[in-house]
């Protein structure tokens, strides 16, 4: 899928320490499949049909790219980006707001990768679409920080009233150090404090202060928001649905019993959650607020003795309500979470928090309500009426509390999936691949007829083929379907309005996934419809060598992902080239497509080690700017490794392949693949022959049988 690049907003190391958690806690993933080849099987041999029939999700229908891509962010395209700016600058003066400079993030109040369209102000302000990005807007500057994934596609977006700040490149500032030097010291910057994690506005804080500036929380008005007014869109207000327990594997009462544990040992009385998918995942409910991901927006506050879900009401269903009433869960509006948490303060309540990404809003206001009642306790103890201690101990220092700041333990507890999410994992994959087989026999007949199709045609045509598999719900990300110059934009997104025709002379990359109700799939394919040059033959398979020895490699089971990373680029790096994002990320079971705390990627803050159970994807790639894109994707699961020695008497792990699509023989250049390596793709292609063929017929099962014969060395 759309690669992560694990480096974000601040500093360099500012996007991981929202995404990274300590090995203590708790969270995700799935796993893959392995097929025997056999060559009696012939593509017009009668497939059987499938025997993974799933319920149809027919109230809930993904729209073709034609519909949706309407520019993201700017619903008002006849606002220039000029006049934004302007109007902005004007709120700076005003007496309540009294700022020097503003700060735009990409998140929501959950800091989620994709947001509703009515949160998506850097979008709106700057009319840069990309999923990562960071505005900020001075007096008379305005500049925009993204990262690698992104610095072509902003090129093209940006007006000459934006600087483009290509964050990780060489002399390129983070975004304190350019306020630190364009604004005069003793200068006000404001932020939302609902749309940055506590740790991220710390940060911000403690960087600008060293020139005295002075960072402002604007709790009750949101700027980008003042100037949006009436065009903005209406708040997300999609019905939530009940994820079966076939599919979920494990019920609501014995997650919240784990988690109850968890607390306690920790000496926590309660614990906020703001994430979304930790919140979907904890009480087995999936929404469809956010495109592509299926959640809801919505708080969850877990204590000992009782739960409370923060969330529109007009959402719950029915169904939802008693499934959450079963489960012990109160519902609460979304907007009286502030309220809740002073009340918990006041109460004494020991809360978990988790700084990397409940946001500061929260944050601040139970360290504010702690302080109140810690004044309260102390006046109560002195007073004549009460004789009451307010020490701890010999130390003297006033008891009450305080807050358990630390990873969230629900974020590994998802990511180590159980028996039902793997196989639910296995089972869309494999329809997914059916898809997607009966999609490329289209494609190829059709351009080879001389077809002039642009690359959002063949996007849209992608999801009728998905949508025609049972249990479809929506597209997992905005579809990347790049044709030449374009497959070098890592996140390009094909608008109808200017998007390129399907060159057959060019290479063309697609990068897709969509959402079932038991799994979520991401695949990235590069293929050629005519001749390759020597150039892009050798680039593609250097990095399939690199995606084979991902593929292929057994670790010890305290491995973080950064040590595996080198494997997917050393083929690259032999001959002097990179890419700018990570090799893979976690993948939520029927949830977001990008899931932590594990990641495979050169960034080495992630200290989170591969578990048994957690699905992460195997991207490599190579890009030449203006020319070409290359990347292939399969997701994988980790599995415990057959190893005949355990050193240090610890388990060794492996990985399991989850995705079945063929990769195109005819971009290999044979000469540079090893035997084994060789050996590895047919027998890939053994695998994918033997599991998708009984789920195909016709043209697809002969586009199948073509792609799947085994390569051999001339």
């Amino acid at each position: 899928m759309r690669p992560l690049y694990l480096s974000y907003c601040f500093s360099s190391s500012r996007y991981l320490a929202t995404i990274t958690f300590s090995s203590s806690s708790s969270n995700l993933l799935p796993r893959p499949i392995l097929p025997t080849f056999r060559t009696n099987h012939g593509f017009n041999s009668t497939p059987s049909r499938s025997r993974l029939s799933i319920r149809n999700c027919s109230s809930i229908s993904a729209k073709p790219s034609s519909e949706l891509r309407r520019k993201k962010g700017s619903p008002d395209s006849s606002e220039s980006d000029d006049t934004k700016l302007r109007a902005l600058r004007q709120l700076f003066s005003k007496p309540a707001i009294g700022i020097d400079a503003y700060v735009i993030p990409s998140q929501d109040a959950h800091q989620s990768e994709f947001i509703a369209e009515c949160y998506m102000r850097r979008g709106f302000i700057s009319g840069f679409t990309g999923s990562a990005g960071t505005a900020v807007v001075t007096k008379d500057k305005a500049a925009l920080w993204t990262d690698g994934r992104y610095f072509l596609q902003a090129e093209k977006q940006l007006n000459s009233s934006w600087t483009l700040m290509r964050a990780g490149n060489v002399g390129v500032p983070t975004a304190s150090e350019w306020l630190n030097d364009v604004l005069a010291p003793g200068a006000k910057v404001a932020i939302d404090p609902f749309l940055f994690s506590f740790d991220a506005a710390e940060e911000l804080k403690d960087d600008i202060a060293k020139k005295n500036h002075e960072l402002v929380y604007l709790y009750d008005v949101n700027l980008v928001d003042e100037i949006w007014k009436y065009s903005r869109p209406d708040p997300p207000n999609a019905p939530i649905r009940v994820h079966e327990l076939k599919y979920a594997g494990v019920d609501v009462a014995s997650k919240l019993s784990s988690l109850r544990s968890q607390l306690a040992g920790a000496g926590c009385s309660a614990i906020v959650v703001s994430m979304l998918d930790e919140i979907a995942w904890l009480l087995n409910l999936r929404g469809g607020d956010v495109p592509h991901s299926p959640v809801m927006y919505a708080y969850l506050v877990v204590t000992m003795d009782d739960s409370k879900l923060f969330v529109d009401s007009s959402k719950v269903t029915p169904q939802v309500l008693i499934h959450l009433k079963n489960a012990g869960v109160e519902l609460r509006p979304y907007g009286s979470i502030l309220s809740e948490i002073e009340s918990l303060a006041f109460k004494g309540t020991e809360l978990w928090l988790d700084p990397s990404s409940i946001n500061a809003a929260i944050v601040n206001t139970y360290k504010a309500a702690c302080e109140k009642h810690l004044e309260g306790l102390g006046s109560e103890g002195t007073g004549k009426s009460k004789n009451r201690e307010v020490s701890n101990g010999s130390s003297g220092q006033s008891w009450g509390p305080s807050g358990v700041y630390r990873a969230s333990p629900i974020s590994l507890a998802k990511a180590v999936k159980n028996a039902s999410e793997l196989e639910g994992m296995r089972n869309a994959h494999l329809r997914d691949a059916a898809a997607l087989a009966q999609f490329w026999a289209w494609l190829e007949d059709v351009i080879h007829e001389g077809a002039k199709l642009t690359e959002v045609d063949v996007s849209d045509k992608l999801l009728e083929f998905r949508k025609k598999q049972d249990g479809f719900i929506d597209t997992s990300f905005d579809t990347i379907s790049g044709s030449g110059a374009n497959g070098a934009i890592i996140h390009y997104t094909p608008e109808p309005e200017n998007c390129s025709i399907v060159d057959p002379k060019k290479l063309f990359l697609l990068d897709s996934g969509a959402q079932y109700i038991d799994g979520t799939t991401d695949i990235t394919r590069t293929v050629h419809f005519g001749e390759p040059t020597a150039h892009e033959k050798e680039c593609f398979t250097r990095v399939l060598q690199g995606h084979i020895a991902l593929d292929e490699a057994v670790f010890p089971g305290t491995t973080v992902g950064f040590v595996l990373d080198a494997f997917a680029r050393s083929f690259l790096w032999k001959i002097g080239l990179d890419y700018r994002h990570g090799t893979g990320h976690g993948v939520g079971a029927a949830l977001n497509v990008h899931e932590g705390p594990q990641s495979i990627s050169f960034r080495h803050g992630n200290t989170t080690p591969l578990q048994k159970g957690m699905i992460v994807s195997n991207e490599p790639g190579y890009y030449e700017d203006h020319a070409f894109g290359i990347r292939i994707e399969n997701l994988l699961h980790v599995k415990e490794a057959n190893t005949p020695y355990r050193f240090g008497g610890i388990s060794y792990l492996a990985f399991e392949k989850l995705t079945f699509v063929p990769i195109q023989n005819k971009m290999v250049e044979v000469s540079l693949l090893s035997d084994a390596e060789i050996n590895w793709l047919n027998d890939y292609h053994a695998q994918v022959w033997e599991k998708v063929s009984p789920l195909v017929e016709g043209s697809a099962s002969q586009w199948l049988w073509d792609n799947t014969r085994p390569l051999v060395r001339q």
